[in-house]
């Protein structure tokens, strides 16, 4: 079962008033489930919360703004200090703007009073959004002189935009910055502001721009505005789309590293683009594993200025398209792993912005600090085996346990059975592609002691414990069905299995072909929920299935061909108990090298025969590539899809399609509730 500064052209573009103000529906349907209900008992005043650590507040920055320099090893923001939800302006400038440091969560919307207002943030700052529901409204952040080790990261900074398109009497920017170092702009979507999203001004250094979405406007991301030449910056991983200069301007940057950004200037829209990556001046600027799409003059140099180009896409563009000169190489500052350009917009859709699963441990369920247990497979770490390390779990282990393993390819079968809960097997490697725990067991492989493997059984990753996690890894089946064809008849092969409740798998690669994920509960009569997000599964044939109640936000579900090259398969093959929900995919992309018309969304998998079971998938807030059927359910053995639950709400693409009673779709009102809060049921999925 993936400007010149001086020479702004005014366009006339689309009304700014019409533009709509509130949270996207994607973005609401991922924020509401993130924090729940909690958000109630805030009230307006500020919560302190020291006894409660995030789990995100030990992340630190990579890129330039990871480097030990001025006297600043790294970027932590207000790690160590007090932790403080927010509501108000306020309780937001109030935390911000004290000596000492803070690790500050905003809850909600925040509007800035007067409209362009720049909260003058102090050093050791970490600003988060909570969910995606952390808004700044009408005004931004600044960090002047000497402010220092700040972070910046998932929130929707918007909507200071006064109507003037060329706008040279407002500055109000998103973020910026006049003389700061070591700053990390992470995770957040800039938008719609009078000035600049990102202003990196007067000799600011040690930055790092990751995984933001930027869009609708004109002055995007500017960097520079002296003559020294000593700006150290990193940018990677962006989606700047509908925006028309400084996409970035780069001006006397000693050290500007631009990768895996996706700049998109899509057909039809109101804003055109001026220029892509601009290097002005004195700036060394390496290029690398960028997609531009549509762009007008995709990169261009001053004469004084280098470009050093490798590895990047260009679709549609037009004009200049420039490098020349010697820069640097980035890895003697800091490692990196590079996306494949061609990868960045299925990687960016469903990852840049501000991300749901980004969320706070409370002090009640904080029963002890982790354990980290070290894998490695030349032996540098506490054992060379991901089981291993498994085995060395103390059973009903009572606090968190890290697995992490170092990169490398681990051919072995991995059990977590399910007297071992709060399990976390996380890679280190750079990227999820660094770390492989991979088998080849078919349902039909004999077992040595006789008999055969069956479908559950064949699973390389098994987790039958709660509160499982899994992040930063690849997991795969790689049995051969085209070699094994007059071999093995059974030839279902599963990667991951997981038979448990409170599963997150955050930011890992699913691979296999039939029978990639299977989702199941512990019995018929458990719960077992199931959260995957910011991640890819690969499959062609019933390659989600089950019967747990299981999400699927914000990834990418990449469809392959058959064995025998081939397009023909189904995504889901739920099979939901009665009275429980069964699959949900929202905000995330469906794409492939397939055959268009090919795959189903779905068909009811009654196991075993059971006509009481009533499967169950939603697929919503989704882009569908043209491969999905315009009937995209169909039957299963006897039993009929139109029986059972299947429906999609406001899908889009090539593969979306009208409603009709051969493709049902949810009123608005349906839609309400089936979201992703009410999938999870009072669980708030937390990284750990």
């Amino acid at each position: 079962m993936s400007e010149p500064r001086s020479k702004a052209r005014p366009r006339h573009r689309r009304s700014r008033t019409a533009l709509a103000v509130g949270v996207p529906l994607a973005l609401t349907a991922a924020g509401t489930f993130a924090y729940g209900g909690g958000l109630g008992v805030l009230g307006s005043t500020a919560l302190q919360a020291s006894a409660a650590t995030p789990a995100w507040a030990t992340d630190t920055a990579d890129g330039f703004a990871s480097v030990n320099s001025l006297g600043q090893n790294g970027t932590y923001g207000g790690r160590g200090g007090k932790t403080v939800t927010v509501k108000t302006l306020a309780d937001l400038e109030k935390y911000a703007t004290a000596a000492e440091p803070y690790v500050i969560v905003v809850a909600g919307t925040i509007t800035m009073n007067p409209v362009g207002k720049e909260i003058k943030v102090k050093s050791d700052k970490t600003i988060v959004g909570q969910g995606t529901a952390g808004h700044i409204v009408g005004g931004g952040f600044f960090l002047g002189q000497g402010v220092h080790n700040v972070i910046i990261r998932n929130l929707t900074i918007r909507d200071a935009y006064q109507g003037i398109w060329n706008d040279k009497d407002h500055d109000f920017d998103a973020v910026q910055m006049d003389g700061a170092h070591h700053v990390w702009i992470d995770h957040n979507d800039l938008r719609h502001m009078a000035d600049g999203l990102i202003d990196v001004r007067k000799d600011s250094t040690n930055v790092t721009v990751s995984w933001n979405k930027l869009s609708d406007n004109n002055k995007t991301f500017g960097i520079g505005w002296t003559e020294n030449v000593k700006t150290d910056i990193t940018i990677h991983h962006n989606w700047i789309r509908e925006t028309e200069q400084r996409n970035p301007s780069t001006d006397n940057a000693a050290h500007a590293h631009l990768y895996n950004n996706f700049l998109e200037d899509a057909p039809g829209t109101a804003i055109k683009s001026a220029y892509g990556n601009y290097s002005r001046g004195g700036t060394k600027m390496v290029l690398e594993n960028s997609l531009f799409q549509g762009v007008d003059n995709p990169v261009i140099k001053d004469s004084g200025a280098a470009v050093v180009q490798r590895g990047n896409s260009f679709s549609g563009t037009s004009g200049r398209n420039e490098s020349g000169g010697t820069a640097f190489d980035p890895k003697t500052y800091y490692p990196y792993t590079l996306d494949k350009a061609a990868d960045l917009p299925a990687v960016l859709k469903a990852g840049a912005g501000p991300r749901a699963s980004i969320g706070t441990t409370s002090a009640s369920t904080k029963t002890a600090a982790a354990t980290t247990l070290t894998v490695a497979q030349d032996g540098s770490g506490q054992y060379r085996t991901v089981q291993a390390a498994v085995n060395a779990v103390p059973a009903n282990n009572p606090a968190r346990v890290v697995i992490a393993v170092k990169p490398g390819t681990y051919r072995e079968l991995v059990k977590v059975p399910s007297n071992k809960p709060h399990v976390t097997i996380r890679g280190t490697g750079g990227s999820r592609k660094d770390t492989t725990i991979v088998y080849n067991n078919a349902s039909g492989t004999p077992k040595p002691g006789g008999g055969t493997y069956g479908t559950g059984g064949s699973a390389t990753v098994a987790v039958e414990a709660d509160d499982f996690q899994a992040r930063n890894l690849t997991i795969s089946n790689d049995f051969d069905e085209k070699a094994n064809q007059n071999v093995i008849k059974d030839q279902q092969a599963v990667a991951l299995r997981t038979a448990a409740d409170k599963v997150f798998l955050d930011g890992i690669i699913v691979s296999g072909d039939q029978d990639t994920l299977l989702l199941d509960t512990a019995s018929k009569d458990r719960l077992g929920r199931v959260y995957v997000s910011n991640s890819y599964v690969i499959g062609n044939v019933d390659f989600i299935f089950g019967r747990a109640t299981a999400v699927v936000d914000k990834s990418v579900i990449t469809l392959k061909k058959r064995w025998d090259g081939s397009s023909a398969g189904y995504i889901t093959a739920p099979s939901t108990a009665a009275n429980r929900k069964g699959i949900l995919i929202a905000n995330s992309t469906v794409n492939g090298d397939v055959s268009a018309g090919s795959f189903y969304l779905g068909r009811p998998w009654h196991a075993g025969g059971d006509a009481s079971l009533d499967p169950q998938t939603t697929v919503r807030n989704t882009s569908l590539s043209n491969a999905i059927r315009s009937t995209p359910w169909t039957n299963m053995g006897d039993f009929s899809w139109k029986d059972d639950r299947f429906a999609e709400y406001a899908n889009y693409g090539a593969g979306a399609g009208q409603a009709s009673s051969n493709r049902p779709h949810l009123s608005d009102a349906q839609a309400a509730n089936q979201e992703v809060a009410d999938w999870l049921a009072g669980w708030t999925p937390s990284a750990s």
